[in-house]
């Protein structure tokens, strides 16, 4: 039997062209095709989506302490953890980090650029099994994020979603962010400053992650193109003083907001399943338990995991959920 290989397409995107951060169309997509695989059978596919600051390709990258998703994939595959299966790593990454994997005028069209470009590019290009029954969306941090809108938002693409410490509970998990920021940008010389001088600032530590974050969920959730920075912020830069509207803007996108919008969607699933480490950094594990309470009122049928660890250096949980998605499709 052959080995896997990873194929490293440049996609062309006609959704992405002239997005209004000028980020580029053509994308970097990695396709793990598993043992064996030569075009003659078909197999399910899976969609593993890139937390913010990340891309697709970034998990192929070697590590001295641990394996990268190929090597993942070989030896849950070796081992008959999980059966073959394709695996794509799709590249929404944006000038500010990320895109959440939703549509924005702030950013670009990444969700039509999932399903409407993407996925049916792969199934065209690709031995998938082409329906929502075998194929599978997870991810983490905002990858996971970007999994639960496509199951709420895409069921019909989507059959089964895994969320590994998942953005939820907006008031919880981005609002820590917000002092930071209002404490350090002027050292940065103040909102547009920053936008225009970040990509050079040293050391990218400390409150940058903060302010960066922040402008990057603005940028996503209440863009505004006729603003001098591209999108509001839920708070006066310079005194603090909340703004309840723009707030509601962002927390219309919060998943554990959205179950009675598609509470339907969400029955329709084969698989739902959301997990958590104990000590989050961002606080997600209370989003997480406030997902599944909301879901259990829902009737809604789920799994929820927590597990003794933070929000960093869990790509170990995908054992879990390709495992998960695996035995749907035996």
């Amino acid at each position: 039997m052959t080995d896997s290989r990873v194929e490293i397409v440049l996609h062309n995107s006609d959704l992405l062209r002239d997005n209004f951060l000028g980020d580029p169309h053509t994308r970097r997509v990695g396709i793990y095709l598993p043992p064996g695989y030569d075009g003659a059978k078909r197999y399910p596919s899976v969609y593993l989506l890139a937390g913010f600051t990340g891309r697709g390709t970034m998990m192929l990258n070697e590590s001295a302490w641990d394996e990268n998703i190929q090597q993942r994939l070989d030896r849950l595959i070796a081992t008959d953890e999980i059966q073959p299966m394709i695996t794509v790593l799709p590249d929404c990454f944006t000038k500010y980090g990320g895109s959440q994997y939703i549509n924005s005028v702030g950013t670009g069209p990444y969700e039509d650029y999932i399903i409407q470009e993407l996925v049916p590019y792969v199934d065209a290009h690709y031995s998938t099994i082409p329906n929502r029954e075998r194929r599978g969306v997870t991810g983490k941090s905002s990858g996971g994020y970007g999994a639960m809108m496509f199951g709420m938002r895409h069921p019909e693409t989507f059959g089964a979603i895994a969320c590994h410490s998942g953005d939820m509970h907006f008031d919880l998990c981005y609002r820590p962010d917000f002092m930071p920021f209002l404490r350090s940008i002027s050292k940065y010389g103040g909102v547009e400053n920053f936008i225009g001088t970040f990509r050079n600032a040293h050391p990218k530590k400390g409150d940058f992650h903060s302010i960066l974050s922040t402008i990057g969920y603005a940028a996503c959730y209440s863009p505004n193109t006729q603003s001098p920075w591209g999108f509001d912020l839920p708070f006066d830069v310079e005194t603090g003083e909340w703004n309840d509207a723009v707030w509601a803007r962002w927390l219309a996108w919060d998943p554990i907001e959205l179950i009675p919008q598609y509470g339907d969607a969400l029955r329709s699933l084969q698989l739902l399943f959301l997990d958590c480490g104990l000590r989050d950094e961002f606080n997600l594990q209370y989003g997480a338990r406030t997902m599944a309470a909301r879901l259990a009122r829902a009737g809604i049928s789920f799994r929820h995991k927590e597990f003794d660890d933070g929000h960093f250096d869990i790509q170990y949980r995908y054992d879990v959920s390709l495992k998960a998605m695996s035995d749907l499709w035996n």
